[in-house]
C-alpha cells in the first residue's frame, strides 16, 4: 500500500525547518548580507554561485540551476527518496510522519522505527566484536588469507573487516544473554534453531564483511569460508533490515568519495573485487549481495551516476551473468543513460586483474570496453555460424528489442540489426500475416524466413559451396 503524507504535514515541516542549518552542517556556509553562500556541493566550482536564503528557506545555485527547499536539499545532496526525506526532517524535529492510508496507528509505526534502531546498534556491536576477533590471536587465519590477497589495513578498517571464531556459540554466548536478545539474533538470522531448545552459529571461521545501507548503518553481514567448507560465501538472510535484492556491497563506502554526481560505477561480483578496486584507485565499484542483479539494484544505480560499467569474471559463468545484466538493462535504458561490459581475459576476476596488471591496464580495459549496442550484438551473433543459428539470433535480437521502452534507441538497435542481416527495417518490423493461406505457409519463398535466408547468403557467400554440395 502506498505511503501518503498530507500535503499539510509537509508545509508544515518546511517552515518549521531551518534550512541554513541543514545545510551548514553538511556544506559549510558564509554569511552574505542576509544570505549565505558557499561553493556548490552539487558541481565542481572555484567561486561560491550556492546561496541559500534564511528568510525564504530556500536555495539556489546559480552555476547549475539546482535549488529548492529543505526536503529536496536532503534529497539531492543525501541521495534520499521522498518518504526518506520527509522522515529524516521530521525526526530531526521529534516529530511523526502522518502517512495515510497505512493501517498501522503512530504507536505501531514509533515501535517499529525504534526497533530497527535497536537491530541496527546490535549488529554495530557485533560487528565490532567480529573485528576485535580479527584483531587477535584467533583471527591469525583471516590475517593470513587477507594479507595473501594484498589487502591493506587501512581497507580493512575501512570496510570493518573481522572475523568470525570457529566456533558454535560465540555469538551465542556473547549476545544471546536474555530470551529477548536470542529472538533478534534468530531474526536477523546469525544465529539458527535447532531444535526446541538448542541453537549456533550462523556464521563460524570465516571472514566477515559488514554490509551497510547507504547511510553507513549495519544492515547485515556476508562471511567467507576459510576452511573450505560450503558455500564459500554466505549471506545474512532477508530481515526487515536487509533485503538483498536491493542491497549493494560498497555503496556506501563509494558515496563518500563525492557528494557531486558520481563519474561513473563499476558493478563487480564479489566483496574483495569491491575492494580491491577501491584500494588501487578505482573508488566506484559496488557489488551485488549473493543474488544476480535485480531491477531494483538497477534503478538505485541509476540514481546516482548515467554511467555504468559492468565487469564481471572473465569466465563462461561472468560472461553470462554479463549478458544476463545487459538484458535487464535494455527494459531501463534511457536517452541520459551509457552502459559498458569490460572483458576481462578468462582466467581473471576483477580483483585478480588489477592487482596483476595494476590501476591503468585497469582503466585502459574501461576505456575499451563495448558499448551496451555492441556488446549485445557482438553477443547475440558470437556463435551463429549456420544460417539456422543466425535465423534464430535475429529472432531473439528482435524479441529483446521489443522490450526497449525508449523509442528512439530501439529504433538504433534495429537499423543496425537490419544493417548486419542485410534485411531492410520493413523486413524486420513487419508482423507475420495471421490470414496466410496453408499453402503460403508451407511455402518458405514466399515468407520473411527467405528473405532473412537471403540476407544471410550475403553475409557468409561461402555457404553457396554448401548448398550446391547438399543438392
Amino acid at each position: 500500500m502506498a505511503r501518503l503524507i498530507p500535503r499539510n504535514f509537509v508545509d508544515d515541516l518546511i517552515s518549521r525547518s531551518d534550512i541554513v542549518e541543514i545545510i551548514n552542517q553538511r556544506v559549510p556556509l558564509k554569511k552574505r548580507g542576509a544570505n549565505y553562500e558557499a561553493c556548490c556541493p552539487f558541481h565542481n566550482e572555484k567561486t561560491a554561485s550556492f546561496k541559500v536564503s534564511a528568510a525564504k528557506q530556500i536555495y539556489h545555485c546559480f552555476g547549475c540551476g539546482k535549488g529548492g527547499n529543505a526536503i529536496s536539499f536532503l534529497m539531492e545532496y543525501d541521495r534520499l527518496d521522498f518518504v526518506e526525506a520527509v522522515e529524516q526532517l521530521a525526526s530531526q524535529l521529534s516529530l511523526t510522519v502522518p502517512f495515510q492510508n497505512n493501517a498501522t496507528t503512530q504507536e505501531q509505526r514509533r515501535y517499529i522505527r525504534d526497533e530497527k534502531f535497536a537491530l541496527e546498534k546490535l549488529l554495530q556491536r557485533i560487528s565490532q566484536f567480529y573485528t576485535k576477533q580479527l584483531n587477535q590471536a584467533i583471527g591469525t587465519k583471516a590475517g593470513e588469507y587477507l594479507a595473501k590477497r594484498g589487502i591493506k589495513k587501512t581497507s580493512m578498517a575501512n570496510f570493518q573487516l573481522g572475523y568470525a571464531p570457529a566456533s558454535w556459540d560465540a555469538i551465542i554466548k556473547n549476545f544471546a544473554t536474555t530470551h529477548e536478545n536470542r529472538q533478534t539474533l534468530l531474526q536477523l538470522g546469525l544465529i539458527i534453531n535447532k531444535g526446541q531448545h538448542h541453537a549456533y552459529d550462523r556464521f563460524r571461521d570465516r571472514l566477515m564483511f559488514p554490509i551497510k545501507n547507504r547511510r553507513g548503518q549495519i544492515i547485515a553481514f556476508g562471511g567467507r569460508s576459510l576452511d573450505g567448507q560450503e558455500p564459500k560465501y554466505l549471506n545474512s538472510p532477508d530481515s526487515n533490515l536487509f533485503h538483498k535484492s536491493q542491497e549493494l556491497y560498497g555503496l556506501y563506502e563509494v558515496l563518500q568519495q563525492t557528494q557531486q554526481n558520481l563519474p561513473y560505477l563499476i558493478v563487480v561480483e564479489g566483496y574483495l573485487d569491491v575492494i580491491s578496486l577501491h584500494e588501487q584507485g578505482l573508488p566506484y565499484a559496488v557489488a551485488p549481495l549473493g543474488t544476480a542483479l535485480t531491477q531494483e539494484h538497477l534503478r538505485r544505480l541509476c540514481r546516482y551516476t548515467d554511467k555504468i560499467y559492468f565487469c564481471f569474471d572473465g569466465d563462461n559463468a561472468g560472461q553470462n551473468a554479463a549478458w544476463r545484466s545487459l538484458t535487464m538493462t535494455l527494459t531501463q535504458m534511457q536517452r541520459n543513460l551509457t552502459f559498458y561490459f569490460v572483458q576481462l581475459p578468462a582466467q581473471h576476476d576483477p580483483d585478480s586483474f588489477i592487482r596483476a596488471k595494476g590501476h591503468a591496464s585497469f582503466e585502459s580495459l574501461l576505456a575499451q570496453a563495448p558499448s551496451q549496442a555492441d556488446f549485445f550484438f557482438q553477443h547475440i551473433f558470437a556463435n551463429a555460424t549456420t544460417l539456422d543459428a543466425k535465423n534464430q539470433a535475429c529472432q531473439q535480437a528482435l524479441i529483446l528489442i521489443r522490450q526497449m521502452q525508449d523509442d528512439i534507441y530501439q529504433k538504433f538497435l534495429l537499423n543496425k540489426l537490419a544493417e548486419l542481416t542485410g534485411l531492410t527495417l520493413p523486413e524486420l518490423t513487419q508482423k507475420p500475416n495471421v490470414n496466410t493461406t496453408t499453402q503460403t505457409k508451407s511455402n518458405p519463398s514466399s515468407s520473411t524466413a527467405l528473405r532473412l535466408f537471403m540476407a544471410l547468403l550475403v553475409m557468409q557467400p561461402n555457404l553457396i559451396e554448401k548448398i550446391v554440395d547438399m543438392e
